[in-house]
């Protein structure tokens, strides 16, 4: 016997479908979860769940203390995960937004000589503690948040460089990939690990996204062509604010 469909997400499937169908359009209010429960025969709990998964897929909006309403259809931002596109010297970023006809941008802050984590230490090959670069990055299009990430360097890799801090000196802003050959370190290869998520509440607050809205958190590391770990990155990418394309190049 197939195994039942959870409440919440029957109850999800239909506020999806009368949305569909036009019952309530962009901007409405939606009526009281006591009243929808009524009517589907489940209580408020299970209304109230459903509702936060469709506010965590961009499809419902909640506004406090006024109830919850159907999300306007926001363009999603196509971002482009490829390393073979950090090769040249402009921005990937800049370069999907300005397709996008939006204006790319991105704001950062850098802390030198920050011990590493033990997570970040078992990415970057190093001891707990070891002393790091650490930037965080938040993209934007048209002035509004897409995309954060956080970066790790080993300072015994760049301290004493030019290219010690991402976003300052000559090469600020080149990429992992270009800055690295500065110093003589060639990139063979990044690997990067995605997973869905809930966002926390500071990554909500900075993306301007509901708490607990489903995002794609990717684990990226570059590695030398001596395979050793030069940078490791933490990116986040909201699922109603954007869509993630890999570009696989083909050797032949």
């Amino acid at each position: 016997m197939p195994e039942q469909q959870p409440p919440y997400l029957r109850i999800a499937d239909e506020l999806r479908r009368r949305i569909a169908e036009h019952e309530w359009e962009p901007g409405d209010r939606l009526p009281s979860r006591a009243q929808i429960g009524q009517e589907c025969g489940v209580g408020e709990n299970v209304v109230r769940r459903a509702q936060e998964l469709l506010i965590s897929q961009g499809v419902l909006e909640g506004r406090a203390g006024s109830g919850t309403y159907v999300a306007e259809p926001r363009q999603r931002v196509r971002v482009v995960r490829s390393s073979a596109r950090e090769q040249g010297g402009a921005s990937p970023f800049r370069a999907d937004m300005k397709a996008l006809g939006k204006h790319g941008d991105w704001e950062s802050r850098t802390e030198a000589k920050v011990p590493a984590p033990a997570e970040i230490a078992a990415r970057l090959g190093v001891a707990e503690g070891d002393l790091c670069v650490r930037t965080v990055y938040e993209f934007l299009a048209d002035g509004r948040p897409v995309q954060m990430s956080t970066s790790w360097e080993p300072y015994d890799l760049t301290g004493g460089t030019l290219v010690v801090l991402p976003e300052g000196g000559p090469h600020a802003g080149a990429g992992v990939v270009n800055r690295m050959a500065q110093i003589g370190v060639t990139i063979s290869h990044a690997v990067e690990q995605p997973e869905p998520r809930q966002a926390t509440a500071e990554e909500a607050s900075l993306l301007g996204i509901q708490k607990a809205s489903l995002v794609t958190h990717i684990r990226r590391t570059y590695y030398s062509d001596q395979g050793r770990p030069v940078e490791t990155a933490d990116i986040v990418v909201p699922a109603a604010l954007c869509e993630i394309v890999y570009e696989v190049p083909i050797n032949r």
